[in-house]
């Protein structure tokens, strides 16, 4: 017996006001997921709505229709619509086209509202993508497709580049045999060929992760990183014709370059360039290689030059970076570490005043001529240039200048080398790259007729007859001598510029503490520096030298001598320093001859530095040693029995009262202690008074009452007796 069809009803359709619908509370969904209702209405807006909303009668106690309808589906839809109305852009009386579930019905507004959203698909990205394309392909631009769904531009592209990759294997994703993060892998190759063949190398192989195949599909490119492309620049290799690939999904340092050749080709031409500029400087030959071997020096001497002296402009840059360094150091001195910011900020002043330290190097002219150099890229893609080596068969030799002049004298021509003369030094700069010419660089002739200056080495020549003279002169002249070195020693102290250009080698460097304590500015011999240094500065003609010169040569001879040694006090250094055994800073025998020698001037001028002010406090001594520390202090200034009176307090009391009993001992720890006096005196070295007694002690010794309370006066004399 045939079964009968069953019959499907659909519920009607029909308009309904805006104001006559109500959310339900048989909606299921209470979570937000997805678009945001303000995105949903703004789409609504823009294109009307797609989907009716399910709707049933709000029925009254007693079973008949009130005229509203409850929505248990498409409550997202209501609320976007309910926004639209509050910012007027909608009428309340608007009609809303709606599905109406009868009342009466068997099945649940819950079981509605759960099944609209359970029986939906979602899409599968693959379609999205396809329809990104569609709608670009129809004449919409990625910032309208963007607007209209509510993503990025940066979105749009990279969904358009997916559905870009080889049709095969979007085929592959679809039916799920390749997961998206594979997919977007492929992206960075528009290659579909490439793609293809990638893809069969590994979907046998256990490693089919992105980043392998990334790596695959750009191993004949070069990353914008590499050092050949950040010497070229991206920019110029692009204008070269170059060709870029990147990835739209990950970091990628720029991208790849995928014409090495086109790459190595420009680099060379660069590097060409660069050394043809270098040419200029007269070199006889220049050897350029993108990389230099190991020993590529080996068996070439290296020419010693004279760094360049800083310009006005730059020394007066690099004091101006040097003494915030230093006023920031100063600032924190007394801080374990210093602040991020402060930090950063010193490596910034130590990275800028290295490259005004980097002076490039001055060369004779005859030993350029007969030298080259190296022109090569360091591995940050900056350009390195090596200067100032001489090959063996450069070198000059002097019976070769005779046999060549015994030569002419019997008529015999000499054979010359291209480029060369009979020094053998080049005419020209001979330009190679891996044993190959690329070029010779040849100055035009010289000889237009015109008076031109002297050359350099014919002046070297004759200043250094007149530099001997004038040493033979200033020798048996010492007040001419007096003069020049207080001029040269003037311009040092007082000039905030660099005084470079003196024809006197000597000078004053100051000596910055770097290391100091915060009292020591204020310190009764910093007030005699300063003011002492005030009243030369407001006599002496700063500026001129040669106002200076007479004003110099005017003084009498104790003033001379009273400048001459205020001058030299600012290159004193008697600091204890840091000892680096790999070479930079000083060196532990530096140390131990500057600690001696700075003895010697403290015994001359008869240094005491307790006439010069210094106390142990608390805080400039005391606080910063162990408690061995003090009690030993005490114990020299004031006995064994004064130290065992403090040896059971804690530290900071300990240092509180140290300081008083110290006060006006004349104590000094052992580093500020004259070496000629600890002979004399002995162990106790200088300050340290003659061992005092323990009855002395106990009479001259004003002990606060905490440090006997808890002693009976007996025990107390019996103490003092001992």
């Amino acid at each position: 017996m045939a079964k009968s069809a069953q019959k499907v009803t659909l519920s009607p359709s029909r308009d309904i006001p805006f104001d006559k619908l109500v959310l339900s509370q048989a909606n299921v969904r209470r979570i937000k997921a997805g678009i945001s209702v303000e995105e949903l209405a703004e789409d609504i807006a823009r294109r009307g709505l797609l989907q009716s909303l399910s709707v049933r009668p709000v029925l009254a106690d007693d079973g008949s229709e009130t005229g509203k309808f409850e929505i248990p589906a498409g409550g997202r839809r209501f609320q976007a619509l309910s926004l639209l109305v509050k910012q007027k852009r909608l009428a309340k009386t608007t009609p809303i086209p709606c599905i109406v579930r009868d009342a009466k019905s068997t099945i649940l507004a819950e079981d509605d509202s759960l099944a609209e959203n359970m029986q939906r698909a979602a899409l599968h990205p693959l379609d999205q993508f396809r329809a990104f394309v569609a709608l670009r392909e129809k004449g919409q631009g990625d910032e309208e497709i963007a607007a209209a769904f509510f993503v990025t531009p940066q979105v749009v592209k990279q969904r358009l580049k997916l559905a870009a990759v080889a049709p095969a294997l979007l085929e592959l994703y679809a039916e799920d045999e390749m997961t998206l993060e594979q997919l977007m892998a492929f992206t960075v190759n528009p290659d579909h060929e490439r793609q293809v063949q990638v893809w069969e190398a590994i979907r046998s192989s256990w490693n089919k992760e992105p980043y392998q195949i990334r790596r695959m599909l750009t191993e004949t490119s070069v990353r914008a990183s590499d050092r050949r492309a950040v010497f070229v620049g991206v920019a110029a290799y692009e204008v070269a014709g170059g060709t870029m690939l990147h990835d739209l999904f990950q970091g990628d340092d720029g991208g790849w370059l995928e014409d090495p050749a086109l790459l190595d080709r420009l680099v060379s031409e660069k590097l060409q360039a660069e050394a043809e500029a270098i040419a200029t400087e007269g070199w006889k030959w220049i050897e350029v290689s993108l990389d230099l071997p190991y020993g590529y020096s080996h068996g070439l001497r290296r020419l010693s030059g004279d760094p360049a002296p800083m310009t006005d402009d730059e020394g007066a840059a690099h004091a101006k970076l040097l003494a915030e360094y230093r006023a920031l150091e100063e600032e924190y001195e007394d801080q374990d570490e210093f602040p991020e910011e402060i930090d950063a900020r010193l490596g910034e002043l130590e990275v800028a005043m290295e490259k005004l330290e980097a002076r490039p190097l001055i060369f004779d002219d005859e030993e350029i001529a007969r030298a080259g150099a190296f022109v090569t890229l360091d591995r940050y893609g900056e350009l390195a240039v090596y200067r100032g080596f001489v090959r063996p068969e450069d070198e000059p030799r002097e019976d070769a200048d005779v046999h060549s002049g015994e030569q002419a004298a019997d008529g015999q021509g000499v054979e010359l080398s291209a480029g060369c003369n009979v020094d053998g030094v080049g005419h020209g700069t001979v330009i190679t790259s891996a044993g190959q010419a690329l070029a010779a660089i040849v100055p035009e002739d010289e000889d237009d007729g015109a008076l031109k200056p002297l050359p350099e080495r014919l002046v070297m020549e004759l200043t250094a007859h007149r530099t001997l003279a004038l040493r033979e002169a200033v020798g048996r002249s010492p007040d001419v001598a007096l003069t020049l070195l207080l001029l040269k020693l003037v311009n040092d102290t007082f000039r905030t510029s660099s005084s470079a250009g003196s024809c006197l080698e000597a000078s004053v460097r100051h000596v910055y503490m770097s290391a100091q304590a915060s009292d020591l500015k204020d310190s009764v011999v910093a007030e005699l520096v300063d003011d002492r240094h005030a009243e030369w500065e407001a006599d002496l003609p700063l500026g001129n030298d040669s106002a200076l010169w007479d004003y110099l040569t005017s003084l009498d001879q104790g003033s001379r001598l009273s400048l001459l040694a205020h001058c030299l006090s600012f290159g004193i250094n008697a600091l204890h320093e840091k000892v680096n055994p790999y070479g930079a800073g000083i060196s532990a025998s530096g140390l131990t001859k500057r600690m001696t020698q700075s003895d010697l001037v403290a015994q001359a001028v008869e240094l005491d530095m307790v006439e010069a002010g210094w106390e142990p406090t608390a805080d400039t001594y005391l606080n910063r040693v162990p408690k061995a520390r003090i009690l030993e202090a005490v114990r020299e200034a004031k006995g064994d029995g004064t130290a065992q009176l403090l040896d059971h307090l804690k530290k900071g009391e300990m240092a509180t009262e140290a300081e008083r009993l110290l006060k006006g001992s004349g104590w000094l720890p052992e580093v500020l202690r004259r070496h000629d006096l600890v002979a004399l005196n002995g162990a106790e070295g200088q300050g340290a008074s003659e061992p005092v007694s323990d009855a002395e002690q106990a009479e001259d010794v004003d002990l606060p009452a905490f440090l006997t309370a808890d002693l009976a006066d007996d025990d107390a004399s019996m103490m003092a007796a001992e």
